[in-house]
């Protein structure tokens, strides 16, 4: 029967923390039933026992933050004690009856010499005083301490005594030119010019030390501290993996949505009643941006080191805003699902993603996100890439504007604004407007979304 360890449930997660436990200490369990929440740096998720049996210890308590591969309990057989915990204390035990040898033979010896020193002073004839006489001083010495001497008197300025320095030039028999005969730096670079003297190399300044951590900043009353869940944490360090190694640059378009709108419209009036199956205007974009990454491949790939990796399929990335953070739930092989499946398979992978059942391979990778803010009202904004995506698109809302018809009349039109952030090592201007013509031209013919 196996200990149970801390699962990796992502591919960047080092440690978990346990939440909850769904079972006490001494209940049964059944291989695929759920024992416990587990918080990752993506999710907190439901963990299945992976064997039947009986939960015998529970190493780690609720809330406790666990290395991946270290132990968190042990299903056994009824009656049966987990491995380990009594084989600890006689091999301490034993461990210990050595050392305490050891180390009393070292007292031993220690003592040893000390009174073999005490026998030798006891018996040793008396010595002899010695009288010492200081030696003659090195006239070389007292030469250069003269020099250093004469220098110190010299008026000089501050910059001055550096670049002297740093030339090799003994101010001394440096003439001044500044105030009360005041050596000047123009004097000592004259001077060393005079005499042919290279400028030195600077010394090499002293490496910078280790900038201490940040202390806390400090509480006033009525202000607090919330630690950060593994989700935050790892939110906190993708932003910085993505942001500061992946060279974004940003490119934005406005598309007339009035086509889209009334296509919905359109979809409404067929008899789509039930809000949990309606076509949405985010499953329209969705569906427009699968089939813009096929018709424009090269935007579907990710920088490798020395290599780009040219996705053979679509892999979107749908961005959802849940309690603690964003997940990012992929639809696999989304270049052959149609709108409706694409729509089912987002509604299915939002609600598991608000509701913590979501399985670990069904957020890792993706080719490219898209996150839609524009039902919480937000005219347009600029998403951070999800390495190692080669780009996000941000999507804002459907907004009503005056616009210009055919015949050069004011009209109201629908407007929605889409930015796509790009990697910069893969997609470059051209290959970024390129996939953009071909999403508007999507999204305003919107019958091609059905073909």
């Amino acid at each position: 029967m196996p200990e149970i360890q801390m699962p990796k449930l992502s591919d960047t997660m080092t440690e978990g923390t346990l939440v909850a436990w769904k079972k006490k200490k001494g209940d049964k369990v059944s291989a695929g039933e759920v024992i416990a929440e587990i918080e990752t740096d993506k999710a907190t998720m439901e963990w299945e026992s992976p064997e039947d049996g009986t939960l015998t210890e529970i190493y780690v308590e609720e809330g406790g933050k666990v290395n991946v591969g270290d132990k968190i309990g042990f299903i056994g057989e009824e009656g049966e004690k987990a491995p380990g915990k009594k084989e600890e204390s006689p091999t301490k035990e034993e461990k210990s009856k050595p050392a305490e040898e050891k180390e009393k033979k070292v007292q031993a010896e220690s003592e040893k010499p000390d009174s073999a020193e005490k026998k030798e002073k006891e018996t040793a004839p008396p010595q002899e005083k010695k009288t010492w006489h200081r030696p003659p001083a090195d006239e070389s010495k007292a030469d250069h301490r003269q020099d250093a001497d004469a220098t110190a008197r010299v008026k000089a300025s501050p910059v001055a005594r550096r670049v002297a320095a740093e030339f090799g030039v003994d101010l001394s028999g440096v003439k001044g030119t500044g105030p009360e005969g005041r050596v000047t730096e123009s004097d000592v670079r004259a001077a060393a010019k005079s005499k042919g003297v290279a400028a030195a190399v600077p010394a090499a300044k002293p490496a910078p030390t280790e900038r201490p951590a940040r202390p806390p900043l400090q509480q006033r009353e009525g202000e607090t501290r919330v630690q950060l869940s593994g989700m935050r944490k790892g939110i906190a360090e993708r932003l910085v993996q993505s942001l500061g190694p992946v060279p974004h640059f940003y490119l934005t378009i406005e598309i007339n949505a009035a086509p889209l709108m009334a296509a919905r419209e359109e979809l409404k009036s067929g008899g789509e009643e039930s809000d949990a199956a309606k076509i949405t205007v985010n499953d329209l974009v969705l569906k427009a941006a699968v089939m813009a990454a096929v018709k424009v491949p090269r935007v579907n790939a990710s920088f490798d080191g020395d290599a780009l990796v040219q996705y053979a399929g679509v892999d979107l990335g749908i961005a959802v805003a849940i309690e603690d953070g964003l997940l990012t739930p992929v639809i696999r092989g989304a270049q052959n699902k149609s709108l409706r499946e694409i729509s089912e398979a987002v509604k299915d992978l939002a609600h598991r993603a608000r509701n913590k059942r979501m399985k670990p391979e069904e957020f890792h990778g993706g080719s490219f996100t898209v996150s839609n803010l524009g039902g919480m009202g937000i005219d347009s904004f600029s998403a951070v890439i999800n390495p190692p995506q080669s780009f996000i698109l941000a999507v804002g809302k459907v907004n009503k504007v005056p616009v210009l018809d055919d015949c050069d009349q004011t009209v109201v039109g629908q407007r929605l604004s889409i930015t796509m952030s790009c990697d910069h090592r893969v997609v470059d201007g051209a290959l970024g407007a390129e996939y953009l013509k071909e999403l508007r031209h999507l999204l305003e013919n919107p019958a091609l979304l059905l073909v």
